[in-house]
């Protein structure tokens, strides 16, 4: 199966204060990814171009460029870093794409449903090697056993969600050891290996891992209650999702946690069969248990911690971004 695929620049994030204070960055970013997508192979290109052009918000580039730019970095390397951080991410979305059967992600048709599964796994295999080749570029053996530990990490929790599907007796430590695998790992990659590169002090290279940790912690819980109370249009895919698929994320743990044993029950037996034939059911078993709101809570709580790790970091407008990005977790909407 093909797809038509514009010829059109990597599109950059919705303008905004965040993205503001390093526009130069950003657009040196984007800039590199075209660089960088260049193959004598056709279809890697095109799809590579298709994935980059789906309109995210670049958060994990941009945590980089922040880090970097809060410990007064000058140089030029946090281009190539922010970049394959970026190569990073979308290679995790390629393959993630692939073994959740997603159909749309963004609003847009999958790269695995446009061209199939076979051609989206190996773009993101190009990209993986290709963000190893611009670690090289960089030339920090540390930042290069940051971002490699990651992957790792980030593969392990991907196959630990992959075993959690269907399991609904999955504890709520089971499921942030997964969402810090899976999502949180990258933020922390991210914003550390900025802090590397930027040669941080101990104590604030230590802040700034942390404080990605956080960061995506209370982005991944906010998704998460998102699937349940989110705009479908917004975020791109529909409401229930999550639970078509049998993962079980907070809300239903919570929920069967509080609720009868009818309540829960019932959610179990969703969580095993998958589909969404009780999502009426099930949503109103999630409000009534007020599971939405604790996970709401959990996700502020990290967002807090978040914010307590730049004080170790001088004032400054990257800073003041990052403390904005902190809010924007919790508050977003898609």
């Amino acid at each position: 199966m093909t797809a038509n695929v514009s010829s059109a620049q990597p599109v950059s994030p919705t303008p905004s204060p965040l993205h503001a204070v390093v526009a130069d960055d950003f657009a040196a970013v984007n800039r590199t990814i075209v660089e960088q997508l260049n193959s004598k192979v056709p279809l890697v290109e095109t799809i590579g171009q298709y994935i980059t052009e789906s309109g995210g918000k670049r958060l994990r580039p941009l945590l980089a460029l922040l880090a970097a730019r809060s410990l007064n970095y000058t140089g030029d390397k946090h281009i190539p870093l922010a970049t394959l951080i970026e190569f990073m991410h979308t290679s995790t979305l390629l393959h993630d794409d692939v073994v959740d059967e997603s159909h749309m992600r963004r609003g847009k048709k999958t790269a695995n449903d446009a061209w199939g599964n076979a051609p989206s796994v190996l773009v993101g295999d190009f990209l993986y090697a290709r963000s190893f080749q611009m670690m090289v570029d960089v030339g920090s053996m540390r930042i290069m056993a940051i971002l490699s530990g990651a992957t790792c990490i980030i593969a392990e929790g991907e196959v630990l969600q992959l075993t959690n599907i269907g399991n609904p007796s999955i504890s709520e430590d089971d499921y942030f050891e997964t969402i810090l695998g899976k999502t949180a790992m990258l933020f922390e990659a991210a914003s550390h290996s900025g802090a590397v590169l930027a040669e941080a002090t101990p104590e604030q290279e230590q802040a700034l891992q942390y404080y990605g940790r956080y960061l995506g912690l209370a982005f991944q819980l906010i998704d998460d209650l998102l699937d349940y109370q989110g705009d479908a249009e917004a975020m791109g895919k529909n409401v229930g999702d999550d639970l078509a698929e049998g993962k079980p994320t907070l809300p239903l743990i919570h929920a069967m946690e509080q609720g009868t044993p009818e309540q829960a029950k019932l959610i179990r037996q969703v969580i095993r069969d998958g589909g969404l034939e009780q999502l009426d059911a099930v949503l109103e078993i999630i409000h009534t248990t007020g599971a939405l709101d604790y996970t709401r809570q959990r996700a502020e709580e990290m967002a807090d911690k978040a914010l307590q790790q730049l004080d170790a970091l001088p004032p400054s407008v990257y800073r003041d971004s990052m403390a904005q990005l902190a809010r924007l977790a919790v508050d977003r909407q898609a």
